[in-house]
């Protein structure tokens, strides 16, 4: 008979990504007690039990425009998850990523209840708004940090933190054989990955510059064919939208950036944590971003940070092209990967990167959140 204590864990998960590191989290918990799940998540995490309130992609919002628009029905989400984790007495909250919506709901549940708060994915706080930090100290009980330097800014700014890892650090290369018969591929071909992001919002926002600079590549190099993964059905769909009277080498597959990052030795990447896959996996990246001109003139206006590609930062230095709204464009895109292809030292640079991701892992964290109870 298990011994295990029983608890009531609420949680909430507004993307892809974090439902990956919740599902994990989840399953290295149930080593130390029985779980009961309530609140918001995604596919992965309901595999543990959670019924989601509501359908976590009501949560894929990002930038300061789109949460604007989207104000009403966001603030009655989280008012409606405060309200069901108050009414079943949860033991735990963690707060997957997303702090601008996971941190209030921390602060209610410590204001109101003996509920011991983590937060899963430090916000950005060493990059800007650094004013965050007292409200962490204050209402959330232990961070989970996937990166060294965030758990050293922790430190230094004496909050609890943990230095989870982050899960990439396990993250191998795939055999090109298998992916190129998978996919009925001819091994002659120049792959090149395009990775345009995993929300609605970023495709509408760099698919045409993409599309543009696969047209300029092509004319210099006919050879290439051009790999884009999909997050899921719904995005491979909304990509599809954008090529579908194209007459362009391209394979969209969803579940394939693993695959697609593989055989490919250059990629180009929407800013976010596929930079660092690919990175991981030897795809050396292209950063990119573009964002409304008022998104970009609040935000660039409140970085700390010149760089933004975690790449990048984990290096503590520009190794691999971030490529900026303006300066986003088709043509700097492929003078960057010219760059990138005339680089004798970018694959030395790409192997350094795996050493900064290795943390204590997700069966100690698991531990760690035990011992705040």
């Amino acid at each position: 008979m298990s011994n295990k204590q029983d608890i009531k864990i609420g949680i909430v998960i507004g993307e892809h990504s974090g439902d990956i590191l919740g599902s994990k989290i989840i399953e290295s918990l149930k080593k130390e007690f029985r779980v009961n799940l309530i609140g918001v998540g995604g596919p992965l995490t309901e595999k543990h039990g959670l019924k989601s309130i509501f359908d976590y992609k009501d949560l894929h919002v990002m930038g300061l425009i789109e949460p604007l628009l989207n104000i009403r029905k966001l603030l009655n989400h989280r008012k409606l998850i405060i309200e069901t984790f108050k009414k079943e007495k949860i033991d735990f909250f963690i707060g997957v990523d997303s702090p601008d919506f996971n941190t209030p709901i921390h602060k209610a549940l410590k204001k109101d209840l003996s509920v011991r708060t983590i937060q899963l994915v430090s916000p950005s706080v060493w990059g800007w708004r650094q004013g965050r930090l007292k409200d962490i100290k204050k209402y959330i009980d232990l961070t989970l940090c996937l990166f060294k330097f965030e758990h050293d800014f922790y430190i230094d700014h004496k909050i609890s933190s943990f230095l989870l890892g982050h899960p990439l650090s396990e993250a191998r290369t795939l055999d090109n054989d298998q992916v190129y018969k998978k996919y009925n591929f001819n091994a002659s071909k120049n792959y090149l990955a395009i990775l345009p992001g995993s929300r609605a919002s970023e495709i509408s926002n760099m698919m045409k510059t993409y599309i543009s600079f696969m047209e300029i590549a092509l004319v210099n190099n006919p050879n290439f064919h051009f790999l884009i993964p999909a997050a899921d059905n719904l995005i491979k769909e909304k990509i599809e939208s954008y090529i579908k009277n194209k007459d362009l080498p391209i394979t969209i597959a969803t579940g394939s950036a693993r695959e697609f990052l593989s055989i490919s030795k250059y990629s180009i990447v929407t800013s976010g944590t596929a930079t660092l896959e690919a990175a991981i996996l030897e795809a050396a990246p292209i950063i990119c971003y573009k964002t409304s001109k008022f998104n970009y003139f609040i935000i660039s206006r409140m970085l700390k940070t010149k760089l933004i590609g975690l790449p990048n930062l984990l290096l503590s230095k520009k190794i691999f092209p971030e490529l900026l709204q303006s300066e986003c464009t088709p043509e700097n895109i492929y003078k960057s990967l010219q760059s990138l292809i005339n680089s004798n030292d970018i694959h030395t640079e790409l192997h350094k990167v795996k050493s900064h991701l290795e943390g204590q892992g997700f069966d100690a964290a698991a531990k760690a959140i035990s011992k705040t109870t």
